[in-house]
């Protein structure tokens, strides 16, 4: 697969003084399911793009918090703001995997016990509405004292919540938490989790190869291979093309970042 080596620089690259566990894009009907009343006003609010990031350093007394960070971005200039509109700490619970709600109702961490819900709140001027946290009221009894999630996602629909934890995967139906599938041990060093457009197809990235599964059969459809020295980090579905949807996924060689552009006829590694 041909190689292409990512290299930050000027606005493109931020620091926020953490080091971080995960990043996602809001959707814009978060600022709806917030409870905003925008969208009863005639006049026309600017929607802002944001991105979340989870980020700390663990228990310890490093002075480095641990966080929920939300920034905005520029798409104009495909930047990002010099300093977080938000950072919700969490205290000495590390958020270590994250997953946002598709839909717009919030986003699940995976702590180092127990899995909290968040969701989003926000503030409205004349013409701006700002985005920030609040932690919720809900319960997950299924994800309290179950120990550290190593994988948390969401199918694209936001209908199933995926969570992996010392290789044992389960599939919750959302909100009703009713469990749909308790695989143990079928994914022992998975890290992240992602579902294709259409749901069909589940990928898993971790410490060995990457795969893509089908959902329906519970078949491996491809393996994702990786150089010796690399290590996967995160895998993602794009958001269109339904019938040949993209799949990105990240490696780390040494300091060097690798991206990994991948469909159903090619592949490349950026």
């Amino acid at each position: 697969m041909t190689r292409w080596n990512l290299v930050s620089n000027g606005e493109n690259c931020k620091k926020y003084g953490v080091p971080c566990c995960g990043a996602s894009f809001i959707p814009h009907n978060a600022l709806k399911s917030s409870g905003t009343d925008a969208k009863k006003k005639d006049k026309k609010i600017l929607v802002t793009n944001y991105v979340i990031f989870a980020a700390g350093s663990g228990e310890g007394r490093s002075g480095i918090p641990n966080a929920l960070v939300i920034s905005l971005v520029d798409s104009a200039s495909n930047s990002l703001s010099d300093q977080p509109v938000e950072k919700h700490e969490t205290g000495d619970d590390l958020p270590y995997r994250m997953a946002v709600h598709p839909g717009g109702e919030g986003v699940i961490c995976s702590l180092p016990k127990s899995c909290r819900w968040f969701e989003w709140d926000t503030i409205q001027s004349e013409d701006t509405i700002e985005l920030s946290l609040k932690p919720s009221e809900k319960v997950f009894d299924q994800l309290e004292d179950v120990g550290q999630q190593l994988a948390v996602t969401f199918s694209q629909d936001g209908s199933l919540l995926v969570v992996v934890h010392d290789g044992t995967l389960r599939v919750f139906k959302w909100p009703s938490m009713a469990l749909v599938l308790d695989a143990p041990k079928a994914h022992t060093s998975v890290k992240k989790l992602d579902f294709s457009p259409d749901g069909k197809y589940r990928v898993s990235v971790g410490s060995g190869p990457g795969t893509v599964w089908d959902i329906s059969s519970s078949i491996a459809k491809a393996s994702l291979s990786k150089e010796n020295d690399e290590v996967f980090g995160f895998c993602k579905f794009s958001f269109n093309g339904d019938s040949d949807p993209f799949l990105y996924v990240t490696a780390m060689r040494g300091s060097l970042l690798v991206l990994l552009l991948v469909s159903k006829h090619y592949s490349y590694k950026l």
